[in-house]
């Protein structure tokens, strides 16, 4: 055995640290993880994915906020599952649809995800996307109690962890302590990756909820309290007067959402435009704490999560987000940051997402950019985009990427803030512009006609053949269909439950309509078989993209490296249309597995993926 020096015996221990953590030590500081190209995103919403269990339920006193004056109705129960999305139950009788959304809970939780893990992975998930997980009165979760907390009701004992989190210092990670509801989650980590998948949580850094604990330390001791240079406050409560004087900047003027002070700022700073700057010290500190505590939890990377979507990414200045990755980075080399960038003027100008991917501060932004032009050209709506413009808009937004970034994009189509893909190719309004029947009285709610499946079939045929990671917000795969915010948020289908009827355009005028609900496995299967193909053909991962015909309506690229080479075509002319193939080569069909030479036959409304036998 060869003698070994001091200097190679400490590099030997060193990379055996970073196999034992999971950890990829050739990932550049600058680029994305190579994980993050090949990954199968699903985003969970935990308040309605799966209820593992009624014990740890939500109760009124848990989703109150008393100094916004919102306290649970009067007879509050938790919602059924299964019951018409659009019905009132009980408690929500004689009050506004919209009111009662705020209020609604279905009771999902960690432990209905930890049971579902089977499913997904039967499905092809490889990464999980998880909205917000830390502690709050919401559904939506982004207006935190905690920061460093997985909400109570997301574990088995809601009251015992509310009795732990008690006995804390929360300015002090020193007391930090590890809830039912954490270890829950710290669970289901590690069962994600035994699995060989992934996992990101979602935060809001720019703002927390009133309930937050250095909130109500300001609204208790205003001018005195330690933490008032936290929040954007303009000016405190004069005890000496009779009103009250406290002002302060809620995230786009919501009261229930106060701001973390931004400091440093050196450029303009504009809704939807990026700008230098940064946070208040004392807040930054805390979220650097948490960042480590859920990336390294007890010092173990290998047992923390892979990564951060990080909310209203634009809020925040890029001096912020550059120290941020600094910080993830030197806890976790292959950790994956992808940030929320949307509109620089709604309803018609998307963000660039050029200073936000040139590496110094994301790996990824969520990538509403491929999906906007590819709903113009596959479904039919007032704005249609034939195939030349689809590609120009495609090869304008790659080519604004580095190359590594293009890949790592996370190809977003629906999410929590959309509506669902089934309605939105089912309506021929501009993209997210009066999506839901309360703006648009003709907007559509119900169970999509048979044209719109097939043209939502053509487009995950693109979204999966395409540059970039492809992503499904939870019960898409399910066949489900929903309005804006807050439709796309209903209690997932699951297959094991039976729906009541849900009412459609319920706010129109006119007789009812009602359509049955439930788990689509036609759906289910075809997202199926797109992943499998992806997932066994590593070309349409990394391979370069380039389109051989983009006319009218008629698209065929191709996907290719040095070896490989996958052919895609898409007939959404009116007429049927024959492709002369290369003479002498014999084709694999991917979508049903046959062989094909000569000619490819599509009909209208009609997808091919090729590969050479």
């Amino acid at each position: 055995m060869p003698v070994m020096n001091k200097t190679t015996i400490m590099l030997i221990c060193l990379f055996a640290a970073f196999a034992s953590e999971g950890q990829n030590p050739a990932t550049p500081f600058d680029k994305a993880p190579e994980w993050s190209k090949s990954a199968i995103w699903y985003q969970i919403f935990p308040e309605r994915f799966r209820n593992g269990g009624s014990r740890n339920n939500p109760r009124p006193q848990d989703i109150s906020i008393p100094p916004m004056g919102q306290i649970a109705p009067e007879g509050w129960a938790v919602n059924q599952w299964t019951e018409d999305w659009y019905g009132q139950q009980g408690w929500e009788l004689n009050r506004s649809f919209n009111d009662n959304m705020y209020y609604r809970r279905y009771g999902g939780d960690l432990q209905g995800v930890l049971d579902k893990l089977d499913y997904l992975q039967n499905l092809g998930v490889t990464a999980l996307f998880m909205n917000p997980l830390n502690d709050a009165p919401s559904a939506h979760k982004y207006d935190a109690r905690n920061y460093h907390h997985i909400d109570v009701n997301f574990g088995p004992d809601p009251d015992g962890d509310i009795k732990l989190i008690a006995t804390e210092n929360p300015a002090d990670p020193a007391t930090w302590k590890w809830t039912a509801a954490d270890k829950l989650f710290l669970k289901l980590v590690r069962e994600v990756h035994r699995r060989g998948m992934r996992l990101i949580m979602d935060y809001s850094w720019n703002h927390t909820g009133v309930m937050f604990w250095a909130w109500q330390h300001v609204l208790k001791n205003q001018s005195q309290s330690a933490y008032k240079d936290w929040y954007e406050i303009r000016s405190f409560d004069d005890a000496n007067n009779p009103g009250n004087e406290f002002a302060y900047t809620g995230w786009v003027g919501v009261a229930s959402l106060p701001e973390i002070r931004k400091v440093d700022i050196t450029t303009h700073r504009q809704n939807g435009q990026p700008y230098e700057g940064n946070i208040n010290e004392g807040a930054k500190k805390h979220i650097f704490a948490v960042t480590q505590r859920w990336l390294a939890p007890n010092g173990k990377a290998a047992d923390g999560i892979d990564g951060f979507r990080l909310d209203v990414a634009d809020q925040i200045g890029l001096g912020f987000w550059r120290d941020f990755r600094k910080k993830v980075r030197s806890i976790k080399p292959d950790a994956y940051l992808v940030g929320e960038i949307w509109w620089d003027n709604w309803p018609d100008k998307l963000m660039d997402a050029t200073p936000y991917t040139q590496g110094d501060v994301f790996d990824a932004v969520m990538f509403y950019h491929a999906y906007r032009p590819a709903r113009y050209f596959f479904a039919k709506t007032d704005f249609p985009l034939d195939a030349a413009q689809l590609r120009n808009e495609l090869e304008h937004e790659w080519s604004r990427l580095p190359e590594d970034k293009r890949y790592a994009m996370m190809n977003v189509s629906s999410t929590h803030d959309t509506p669902r893909l089934l309605t939105d190719f089912y309506n021929a309004n501009k993209y997210k512009f009066q999506a839901n029947p309360r703006e648009n009285p003709y907007y559509r709610t119900g169970k999509p006609d048979e044209e719109t499946y097939k043209r939502l079939r053509l487009y995950l045929v693109h979204l999966f053949t395409s540059i970039g990671a492809p992503q499904i917000w939870n019960g898409e795969e399910m066949g489900m269909w929903g309005a804006d915010d807050p439709d796309p948020r209903k209690p997932l289908w699951w297959a094991d439950y039976q729906f009541a009827d849900e009412t459609r355009n319920n706010l129109q005028p006119g007789d009812k309509q009602y359509d049955q609900v439930g788990f689509n496995q036609q759906q289910f299967d075809w997202y199926k078989k797109l992943i499998a193909i992806r997932k066994d053909n590593q070309v349409l991962v990394n391979g370069k993209i380039e389109f051989i015909v983009a006319e009218g309506h008629t698209l065929v690229y191709r996907r290719y490296d040095e070896l490989n080479e996958v052919l895609v075509f898409f007939n959404l002319e009116e007429g049927a249309i024959n492709f002369p193939l290369r003479e002498g080569t014999v084709y694999k069909t991917l979508l049903n597995d046959s062989a094909i030479s000569g000619m490819l036959h599509l009909e209208p409304l009609e997808a091919a993926i090729l590969m050479k036998r």
